[in-house]
């Protein structure tokens, strides 16, 4: 309790304690509040006039200057924009305007809609990108006889690479050890062998005979894919072999790395000693 009556005196008490110690609070508070709002998408001064709002209430934009030290022309523009975004009001109080922020909930319906834009954008890209191909592989210089070789690092790089194995035409032909694949992408492959026979593309596996390998191949009617095991004492490895189209991926688990290269000649001598191998072993 103040130890006063008097209103005006009890006002300047609390704005004292409150925001006489703001240089502390911005530290602690307002500082962490204002990198979240950042971090959603708000810019900076949206993000300190949606504070000192929150905080003030329905106020004249001269009064939410004040407080946010934004300059007052400047307040108006920024509440153009979080009106805009729906996360904002004004109204009319006789020849004043009134601004005030929304309930914070707002701020989730905010994102939403943002995550819808997203989505929509990204969507609008994937199919302009869809059209452009056909006239971005005319350019390529169809005299080039080199072998293109492209290095995808890290898993992220990794889960790319697999992601152009979606493209095949054909079944992959694949040497595979999924104790290595799962240990090193747990949350990956699952979902993978969805996608991949959703996209109507089976496989040929070639696998070390170990727990998981075998455990794999009773999924092979669900994943589409064919399997032949090979024994893990002598043949085991870690890095996997993918070959389809004109394509020879090399992924390295251990390495966090892959490679892959593309060239008719090099994939059809890979296919043809692929295929002799698998020809030559029982089936699983």
């Amino acid at each position: 309790m103040f130890l006063t009556d008097d209103k005006k005196t009890c006002k300047y008490l609390y704005e004292y304690l409150f925001f006489g110690c703001r240089n502390c609070l911005d530290n602690i508070f307002f500082v962490r509040m204002e990198k979240i709002l950042l971090q959603i998408g708000l810019l900076p001064k949206e993000a300190k006039v949606y504070l000192a709002s929150l905080h003030l209430g329905s106020q004249p934009a001269s009064v939410i200057a004040r407080r946010s030290g934004i300059h007052r022309t400047t307040v108006y523009d920024v509440f153009k924009s979080l009106i805009r975004k729906g996360l904002a009001t004004k109204t009319e109080k006789g020849s004043a305007t009134y601004f005030q922020v929304l309930d914070p909930e707002n701020l989730l319906s905010y994102l939403e809609r943002e995550q819808r834009e997203y989505s929509k954008k990204i969507d609008q890209q994937k199919e302009e990108i869809a059209h452009i191909i056909p006239v971005l592989k005319s350019l390529e210089n169809p005299l080039s006889s080199k072998p293109k070789v492209k290095f995808f690092e890290g898993e992220k790089g990794m889960r790319e690479a697999y992601d152009d194995t979606l493209t095949s035409t054909e079944p992959i032909r694949a040497y595979a050890n999924v104790e290595e694949m799962h240990k090193a992408m747990p949350n990956f492959f699952p979902e993978y062998y969805s996608r991949r026979r959703e996209a109507g593309i089976s496989i040929q596996a070639i696998l070390p005979d170990n727990a998981l390998c075998r455990e794999r191949v009773q999924h092979n009617s669900k994943e589409a894919r064919k399997a032949k095991l090979v024994s893990a004492e002598k043949y085991s490895f870690s890095p996997e072999l993918d070959i389809y189209d004109d394509k020879v991926l090399i992924t390295s688990f251990r390495e966090k790395m892959a490679i892959m290269i593309q060239s008719k000649e090099i994939a059809e001598l890979h296919k043809k000693m692929y295929d002799l191998l698998w020809d030559t072993l029982p089936s699983s």
